[in-house]
């Protein structure tokens, strides 16, 4: 397996989505892994902001040019915005998965533990990497 960029500042879910911390929100995208798996995205069904989420949730739909995959949210909460961006570029969610390729803001129902999610060397040990 090629080695997997795992930025050691996020927090990382089971179903391989990215959490960083920004204030009151969470700002959530797929890793790196994810999206090579998941090859070229085409189409990013963006939510609509002051959507309510249940924790593990799906909130959004990518599509690629092999597969349709739901993301997830991390924690309960009101989506407060989507990028944007995605709806004519969806190739940045390949090109920079951590960067200008995040997903959506939630602002979670209750305070956010960061340790409730995974960690990169927990989140790469569980990949088998």
């Amino acid at each position: 397996m090629s080695e997997t960029k795992l930025p050691a500042d996020l927090r990382y879910t089971k179903s391989h989505e990215w959490v960083r911390a920004d204030g009151a929100e969470l700002v959530v995208g797929i890793t790196d892994h994810a999206q090579a798996e998941l090859t070229d995205i085409v189409f990013v069904d963006l939510p609509a902001a002051g959507k309510a989420v249940a924790a593990g949730q799906g909130v959004l739909v990518l599509e690629s040019v092999k597969t349709v995959a739901d993301i997830y949210a991390p924690a309960a909460g009101t989506v407060t915005a989507a990028n944007g961006e995605l709806t004519a570029h969806p190739e940045l969610v390949n090109q920079d998965p951590y960067g200008k390729g995040w997903l959506y803001r939630l602002r979670p129902s209750a305070p956010f533990d960061p340790a409730s999610l995974l960690s990169a060397e927990q989140y790469r040990a569980g990949l088998g990497a």
